[in-house]
């Protein structure tokens, strides 16, 4: 599941694209989602991430530490 925010739970949303001539086939839409690597102070090592667009400014919001807690407390392993 490589379109799967850790932090936000992002996944991809599915839905049709209509022709001109108003045929639906089948269509998905990806978050936009990226491996970055953040340094944790706390255990002293970088954890790598994949976050969402919208999860990134979330992090440099709150920071890396609340982020982390926020992912493990949805189960998530890091």
């Amino acid at each position: 599941m490589s379109a799967h925010c850790m932090l936000t739970g992002a996944t991809p949303g599915f839905s049709n694209r209509i022709s001109h001539s108003h045929r639906r086939t089948p269509r998905r839409f990806d978050p936009t989602v990226e491996r970055k690597r953040h340094w944790l102070p706390s255990e002293g090592r970088h954890v790598r991430l994949r976050l969402s667009a919208r999860a990134i400014r979330t992090v440099d919001a709150i920071g890396v530490e609340a982020a982390v807690a926020r992912i493990r407390a949805r189960g998530v392993r890091i």
